[in-house]
């Protein structure tokens, strides 16, 4: 069943808003979802123990099957930092090979869409010799990428997109998410985003700060994913 890895530009550009609307959309259309998050770092410790806000989103948008939380997310770490530097500071070692072992073990589950989120963006340390980047590579998922629409996004697109191409991936297409009211030329930016892309646009996220889960996933076309046809 499809799987893919979703990166972003840059930290904090919105890859869990665009994932979960994904898997929205996705259900929109009768799949079965399931959104992974093997690692985060800026979590709050409550009764259940540490729980990030990130994967308790992913976590509740998916719609098959009912993973507990330490199989959506089972690194999670307190300090909200790049996971190399949170690691250490937990005093634990986390690696590539456990990481993929996770992630394996939820494929398993063969929902009609997974959608693996990393950490920051494509170049992410996760210890002191493996780059985040290098899960994407074990596991040989086609990637997508969330473009945060502002100035300078065209660089950064542009260098990720080369960056995981050269790294031997398919980038299976890009959603751009608005990120502020306003952005000077954003029309003529996201032609030259679409131009420039070797992937398809599956959809351009307004800045709608209070739009709904569903108003977000009505935004995107997930035609270019090949998701299996639903009875």
């Amino acid at each position: 069943m499809p799987a893919f890895f979703v990166t972003g530009t840059d930290t904090d550009i919105g890859k869990t808003t665009v994932a979960v609307a994904l898997l929205q959309a996705a259900a929109n259309q009768g799949h079965s979802t399931l959104g992974l998050k093997p690692i985060a770092a800026g979590c709050d410790m409550t009764a259940e123990g540490l729980r990030n806000a990130d994967a308790l989103a992913l976590m509740a948008v998916s719609t098959s099957p009912k993973l507990i939380y330490e199989e959506i997310n089972p690194i999670a770490l307190p300090e909200a930092c790049s996971p190399h530097i949170a690691a250490r500071l937990a005093n634990r070692r986390i690696t590539i090979a456990q990481l993929s072992g996770y992630v394996r073990g939820s494929l398993s589950r063969r929902a009609h869409l997974t959608l693996v989120e990393g950490a920051g963006g494509w170049r992410v340390p996760l210890n002191d010799r493996e780059l985040l980047s290098s899960l994407a590579k074990e596991l040989n998922l086609p990637v997508i990428l969330v473009v945060g629409l502002r100035l300078g996004c065209l660089n950064t697109a542009i260098l990720t997109a080369e960056a995981i191409l050269r790294d031997g991936l398919k980038l299976a297409g890009w959603v751009g998410n608005h990120l502020a009211s306003d952005w000077p030329h954003a029309a003529d930016n996201i032609a030259t985003l679409t131009q420039l892309l070797p992937a398809p646009c599956l959809g351009i996220l307004p800045w709608q700060p209070e739009a709904s889960i569903v108003e977000r996933s009505q935004a995107l076309d997930l035609s270019a994913l090949s998701l299996p046809v639903v009875n």
